[in-house]
């Protein structure tokens, strides 16, 4: 199978690169650089050389905050990138897995939301745009993958992990808020999960993060220090008392992913362990 991944130089697309080749499939990664998605002639030539037999689209503007005020630009990569990959695949007759986030939600209530919910209420610009760039998947395609992650860390990109170790060995105390309830994802085992997927004809949308149970942000910061032997104390504070930030974030970020075993995929390992892994990949290289 010929794969092309779109934002290589991510978090995600990086890892999905790599889960390709280990598996002996033809990855072709593109960024910007050799393929701005926000340029429809640009894509439509890059797609119609290589012929992949399916695009996982990783590329996305990730600044949630400073997405409030560049909407215009936002939308330009997250919707109508989106879309120009998508007209272009449906050309091709290829599939196409498109990677989005629980932010199309509002948020709001305890329940996991379930993947083929469609009672959308993004908060800010980012998950405007991430839903906007879900729609027009769904709209031009029927062999087409929607997957929602959350909390995402890997080895290649900044992410709350490398942010708290950073933090923690200069800080002897850390207000984390306690509020904001879900659950990691870590591109290493994410891409196992989306190359598994890709070969399939199981289309829809999906939720896909670690296993391990629903936590807080205070509760991952305090498991990181822990498990990086850091004494670094984490107090816990709610989202008002912590400060507002440019963009609102949703409290209710669970998802439900009973949909993966329906479909006979493999749920993701613990974020424990997970974390675990990955401390020993950023320290040693080893994964």
């Amino acid at each position: 199978m010929k794969v092309l991944v779109t934002g290589v130089k991510g978090q995600l697309g990086f890892d999905v690169v790599k889960e390709l080749e280990k598996r002996g499939q033809e990855a072709i990664g593109v960024d910007v650089e050799e393929m701005d998605i926000t340029d429809k002639q640009q894509v439509s030539d890059v797609l119609q050389r290589v012929k992949p037999d399916a695009v996982v689209h990783c590329a996305a503007w990730t600044a949630v905050d400073a997405a409030e005020d560049n909407v215009d630009k936002v939308r330009l990569v997250n919707a109508i990138g989106t879309e120009n990959i998508a007209k272009e695949c449906k050309k091709l007759g290829c599939k196409m897995m498109y990677i989005s986030t629980d932010y199309v939600f509002d948020g709001n209530g305890t329940q996991p939301w379930k993947p083929d919910c469609k009672d959308y209420k993004p908060l800010n610009v980012y998950g405007m745009t991430k839903l906007e760039g879900e729609l027009a998947v769904a709209e031009n395609l029927e062999k087409f993958f929607v997957v929602r992650i959350a909390w995402v860390f890997g080895k290649n990109g900044n992410n709350f992990i490398k942010t708290m170790l950073k933090v923690g060995k200069t800080h002897d105390v850390l207000r984390v808020v306690n509020d904001q309830i879900g659950t990691p994802t870590y591109t290493y085992d994410l891409a196992r999960l989306l190359v598994d997927m890709i070969d399939t004809d199981k289309y829809g949308f999906y939720h896909a993060t670690n296993e391990g149970g629903y936590i807080s942000w205070y509760d991952f910061a305090k498991e990181i220090f822990k498990q990086a032997g850091y004494s670094t104390q984490v107090i816990p504070v709610t989202t008002a008392e912590y400060g507002l930030s440019k963009a609102a974030r949703p409290f209710n970020s669970r998802l439900d992913k009973s949909k993966l075993v329906e479909n006979g995929f493999e749920l993701l390992p613990t974020w424990q362990d997970a974390l675990s892994r990955y401390l020993k990949e950023i320290n040693n290289g080893t994964n």
